[in-house]
């Protein structure tokens, strides 16, 4: 029997957003994301383990403009998990939940996976060339 006397609980708006909403909901994305990514490179190792014409035909797909571009997505994906999941052991030690603390070290993670993809990938691509 429903008791409409009862409080509901709040509602997303009535938050007001932040930062770390942010890093939050792209901390999980990017595990999804890398979990498609392991699902890729599962596969990519069983083409290495079958033949060669299947061997040649993933790698088509993953040389593909469509394919570098999920490689690049998840090379960003994985620096910025990385990364974030070192802030979240710093929290775990109880050090880093002032706001203004917080708030710097959500940026910082999200441009330093940027700035650290970038390079990886002027890396590789340079010694591709």
């Amino acid at each position: 029997m429903p008791d409409d006397d009862r409080p509901l609980s709040p509602h997303l708006s009535v938050y007001k957003w932040q930062v770390s909403n942010s890093m939050s909901i792209l901390h999980r994305t990017t595990g999804v994301f890398l979990s498609i990514g392991a699902i890729v490179f599962v596969g990519w190792l069983v083409a290495v383990a079958a033949n060669q014409s299947i061997y040649d035909s993933v790698m088509e797909l993953i040389c593909s403009p469509f394919g570098l571009l999920m490689t690049l997505g998840w090379t960003f994906c994985f620096f910025y998990h990385f990364g974030n999941g070192i802030r979240h052991l710093v929290w775990d030690a109880g050090y880093g939940f002032d706001p203004q603390v917080a708030r710097f070290s959500g940026w910082f993670v999200l441009i330093v996976a940027l700035l650290v993809t970038a390079g990886f990938w002027l890396t590789v691509v340079g010694i591709a060339l």
